[in-house]
């Protein structure tokens, strides 16, 4: 059987593309949901992208494969790092709470409504029964319920000041425990009984803002109009069909997605790589070496090697790639280095 000489030629980086910053992008089309593709950047390069900049925005544009990203439902999108924070208690002491009574609600009907993204701070009032509204703005001037938290016994009281959220957590934590948290339906209707004949007030419910994967506070905002818009799509993927803007979606979804490293020096090796050619096929034949291509990359990434890696033929001096191996100069060679 005839050897043949295969020169192959790996670079590593194929979908990075460095920006101003000294930063490397990384396109992955192996779909995931947004918890998948944050533990696969972490684990691989930094993080999810963080985007900061249109010019971050453009070069994500122009590098995005629409191609790989085709799905049966609301093709081209990618994950960016941008999610919503959860709602939680300002009292955050886990001890405090029983199984199931950090997720108490009370939500009046139609709230939380996320299209706002102000509405980060949550007030109740005697004129809804007690429930809970979320369209306060955080800056408004209000009365506030107190907390007096003894082991698991806690006692209310209403700070009659008007102060926004912030001022009234400050209130609370410097002159009782925090900010009230309702934890049951019992300590609803205690609140709703203390809070008689006023108007709304605040409670210690809050919601995360938008933050980004990698925990910077980057402002920068790219949204579709009338978006985001619902509470039930808190996390963010960039539609490449419409220049990357962005879009809210559920975080179950399985998209391709972006991260993001420093910049690194893309390596290169050429291989030597002996073949059988059982077929006797013309292996410089155009067609055939794209076939051999394919068939190398998928037995590669199958052994654990970066999806990124690129294979290419590496031409000899008649331009050719393979040619058949002289068997005597092999000979010859060996028998030198034995001596």
């Amino acid at each position: 059987m005839d050897k043949l000489l295969l020169l192959i030629m790996a670079a590593s980086g194929l979908s990075a593309v460095s920006s101003a910053a000294g930063l490397q992008y990384y396109f992955v089309y192996d779909r995931k949901n947004f918890t998948e593709a944050q533990r696969y950047c972490r684990e691989k390069h930094t993080d999810l992208v963080t985007v900061d900049s249109m010019e971050v925005m453009k070069i994500l544009t122009n590098t995005a494969d629409l191609d790989n990203m085709v799905y049966s439902n609301n093709s081209y999108r990618a994950w960016i790092g941008l999610s919503r924070g959860s709602w939680r208690w300002s009292l955050s002491d886990t001890s405090y709470y029983k199984p199931g009574e950090t997720e108490f609600r009370r939500w009046y009907s139609g709230r939380p409504n996320a299209g706002d993204s102000r509405k980060l701070c949550t007030g109740m009032g005697p004129y809804y029964n007690g429930l809970w509204l979320d369209n306060l703005g955080c800056g408004s001037s209000r009365h506030a319920v107190c907390a007096d938290v003894r082991g698991s016994d806690v006692t209310f009281i209403i700070v009659t000041k008007a102060l926004t959220w912030t001022q009234a957590q400050s209130y609370c934590r410097d002159n009782h425990t925090d900010l009230a948290s309702v934890r049951n339906m019992a300590e609803n209707q205690k609140v709703l009984v203390k809070i008689a004949g006023l108007d709304y007030v605040w409670i210690g419910l809050f919601r995360d803002s938008w933050k980004w994967s990698d925990g910077s506070n980057s402002s920068f905002s790219f949204w579709k109009t009338r978006q985001p818009d619902d509470n039930n799509e808190t996390c963010v993927a960039a539609d490449f069909s419409q220049s990357g803007a962005w879009e809210d979606w559920p975080c179950d979804m399985e998209r391709a997605f972006i991260c993001y490293g420093p910049v690194v020096t893309t390596s290169k090796k050429v291989l030597k790589v002996k073949f059988e050619n059982k077929n006797n096929v013309d292996l410089n034949d155009p067609a055939v070496m794209e076939a051999m291509l394919k068939q190398l990359k998928q037995k590669l990434r199958a052994q654990g090697l970066d999806h990124n890696i690129k294979l290419s033929w590496r031409k000899q001096a008649d331009g050719k790639v393979f040619h058949k191996e002289d068997k005597k100069t092999n000979k010859r060679r060996r028998k030198r280095e034995e001596l």
